[in-house]
């Protein structure tokens, strides 16, 4: 299944979840003054009333938002979501918000039900709350830099030494991979960023799957990706070493074992 663009999970989009969809809410009650939805949130008490129990109400929703959308954006990097889990996700919040919705009105008007007032809230939460949400995925998928796609051969499929797989990426977004203790780290581009992602594996045991997909190894401790080298120098000491084209990137050792294999990569 297709997954979503890494932008649906980006700080900016998350902000706009937890600000535009409370006050669009609220400015759709208040503009719409469906008879429904004002005999149903004033309690028959008035406009005042009416009004309170909606900022209410968006409070509620602001908190279940930031619980929800704040771990989906911290977490964006093991998070893969494709399409299917992310509805489902947005749909989550719809029910859960009309849960706690539900359970303020009935703690506020005691002669009212819990679930009498759940299936209100549902219908209101639903109702008004879909738009927003639709609104903000297409304008973030219409923005969102056009992406190639990439094949299943093309794919790099990271698992740690319990064989579980941990990391998914393009071969051709990856830049080096280093040995550290236990644990390798892979240097990837993710966008115009460059992200580090550590994994409880050997050198070993990731040498085939790298020269699988062009990856090399050019020192002990590291694989490179010949496709971002722009160029092998020596330092100072007499000591070779890849740069990258990535702006600001670490540049990556090359012992004279592998200097010769990889120069003609290049």
């Amino acid at each position: 299944m297709t997954k979503i663009p890494t932008s649906v999970q980006s700080v900016p989009v998350m902000l706009l979840h937890i600000l535009v969809i409370p006050i669009f809410f609220l400015s759709f009650v208040l503009i719409y003054q469906s008879e429904w939805m004002v005999s149903f949130l004033s309690m028959g008490l008035g406009s005042g009333q009416l009004v309170f129990n909606l900022l209410m109400l968006m409070c509620i929703l602001i908190g279940v938002l930031c619980a929800s959308r704040i771990p989906m954006t911290v977490l964006r990097r093991h998070l893969h979501l494709t399409w299917f889990p992310y509805v489902l996700w947005s749909m989550a919040e719809v029910v859960v918000f009309a849960c706690f919705a539900a359970l303020y009105m009935a703690l506020m008007y005691g002669d009212y039900g819990y679930f009498s007032a759940l299936g209100d809230c549902m219908l209101l939460a639903v109702g008004t709350l879909t738009y927003p949400y639709i609104i903000i995925t297409a304008v973030t998928c219409a923005v969102q830099p056009s992406e190639q796609a990439v094949s299943e051969d093309d794919l790099v499929r990271f698992a740690d030494n319990t064989g579980r797989l941990k990391l998914v990426i393009a071969h051709d977004v990856i830049l080096y991979v280093e040995a550290q203790e236990n644990y390798i780290n892979i240097h990837y581009m993710e966008g115009e960023q460059q992200k580090e992602y550590s994994l409880r594996q050997s050198m070993r045991r990731i040498e085939e799957l790298m020269d699988k997909h062009g990856i090399i190894r050019c020192q002990r401790s590291y694989f490179v990706n010949p496709r971002h080298v722009k160029v092998l120098r020596r330092d100072k000491e007499g000591m070779i070493q890849a740069e990258l084209d990535i702006p600001n990137s670490k540049p990556v050792p090359v012992s004279p074992k592998y200097y010769e294999q990889l120069s003609k990569m290049l």
